[in-house]
């Protein structure tokens, strides 16, 4: 989910706001340092373990600089998610409503399941409890995620497959759910078989208008 470092260009005064960038240069080189350390010490010691100064002996850049640039753990992983956000892979289309969203359920549980991005998502689930800035980061990420897959929703509604009232969003959070719950409370692996049950279920309830938007 890091970036890889742009080519070099001339350096440029560094931005003034935590964690914003401009394209190419230092800046951008140093950033993704940075958030490549930050993804590296969430994943060793959680949210708790985060410290700037770490961070920035990982990522072979001045004290300072992280934190003029950063300030704080938890601006540091909002600007993680962000990257995050920008750095989603593109959704599938099959041409199916099932296809789809089985689509999104296994991209969902290989990520989950992942070792290093598993242990990530943890981290940040625990640093967004803690901090609005991080909370509302968060918010931002998977509101970035479900309006990718949304549009595989719409058509099928426009094929006929589902209610016209359908809400899109819903249908899509409803596919990853239960993916997170059971990351979060069982200690049971994430397989494809509950990927599928996973979408199998939403698709289900979806068809049955579950998810139809209700009038005031």
């Amino acid at each position: 989910m890091a970036v890889e470092p742009p080519s070099p260009s001339p350096a440029q005064p560094e931005p003034s706001t935590p964690g914003t960038v401009r394209p190419g240069g230092r800046t951008a080189r140093v950033r993704a340092a940075v958030l490549r350390a930050a993804e590296d010490a969430l994943v060793e010691h959680g949210f708790s373990g985060l410290d700037l100064g770490d961070i920035a002996q990982r990522a072979e850049v001045g004290r300072t600089t992280v934190y003029r640039r950063w300030g704080s753990t938890t601006a540091l992983v909002a600007d993680l998610l962000a990257d995050m956000a920008e750095q989603s892979l593109p959704r599938t289309d099959s041409g199916s409503l099932a296809g789809d969203l089985r689509a999104n359920a296994r991209l969902v549980r290989r990520t989950l399941a992942d070792p290093r991005q598993g242990a990530l998502f943890r981290a940040v689930l625990v640093a967004a409890n803690c901090d609005p800035d991080a909370a509302e980061a968060l918010r931002h990420f998977y509101r970035r995620r479900v309006e990718e897959w949304a549009p595989c929703v719409t058509a099928a509604v426009e094929r006929g497959e589902l209610p016209p009232d359908t809400d899109a969003f819903e249908v899509v959070r409803a596919v990853s759910a239960p993916l997170y719950y059971r990351m979060l409370t069982t200690a049971e692996p994430l397989d494809e078989a509950a990927a599928d049950r996973a979408a199998q279920a939403a698709e289900a309830a979806a068809r049955a208008g579950a998810y139809r938007r209700r009038g005031d």
